[in-house]
């Protein structure tokens, strides 16, 4: 399938009613689909394209095993699909250790670009690239889902009702998981920010 007129939503969940019931044809074609786009996703996360390959497989595995329980009342067939292999690759991030490399910028390249001051002086520019990392670390260290309510609280300055509706989850546990999530943020930025 061609990524310039990728599946509409109702193609894509046709594809997953199908492989609750064992179809593989229409597991493939939703493989086929997806897969580039969710292959991108995990190798932001991930960098090293083996690890996105795995949690791209892993993610499929999942997908596959719990088709039966997507309802399409709580989230696009897209959006929960990532929220799967997201789930993997972090999953890879956290049991990997030195298996994936977090000083290389496992974070959005955007959020460190955005951390960054042209006018900086090269101590302050010095300063801010250690604390840009220090929280890129940080935030690949919470959990994938609650990783992600506060990036899209926090860098894309969406209000906890957007959040979400966003993640079709309700307002109490955005609530929650951003007080937590930020409660260990601050916790690990005392620590600089070190695993």
């Amino acid at each position: 399938m061609s990524d310039v007129h990728p599946p509409d939503s109702i193609q894509l969940q046709a594809w997953l009613r199908a492989a609750a019931l064992q179809d593989a044809e229409a597991f493939r074609a939703l493989y086929e689909a997806t897969s580039a786009r969710l292959y991108g996703f995990a190798l932001r996360i991930l960098v090293k394209p083996e690890l996105a390959e795995e949690a791209l497989q892993d993610g499929f595995v999942a997908i596959w095993h719990h088709a039966g329980s997507y309802q399409s009342q709580l989230a696009a067939p897209m959006t929960w699909m990532t929220t799967i292999v997201r789930n993997k690759a972090f999953d890879l991030l956290r049991a990997g250790g030195n298996g994936a490399d977090i000083s290389l910028e496992p974070f959005d390249s955007e959020v460190v670009e955005a951390l960054r001051d042209p006018d900086a002086t090269p101590i302050e520019a010095l300063a801010i690239s250690r604390e840009a990392k220090a929280l890129a670390y940080c935030m690949s260290a919470l959990e994938g889902v609650h990783r992600q309510v506060v990036g899209l609280a926090f860098f894309h300055d969406l209000s906890h009702s957007e959040v979400a509706q966003r993640m079709a989850l309700p307002i109490g546990t955005v609530k929650t998981w951003i007080r937590r999530s930020l409660g260990r943020l601050k916790t690990c930025l005392e620590k600089g920010g070190q695993p």
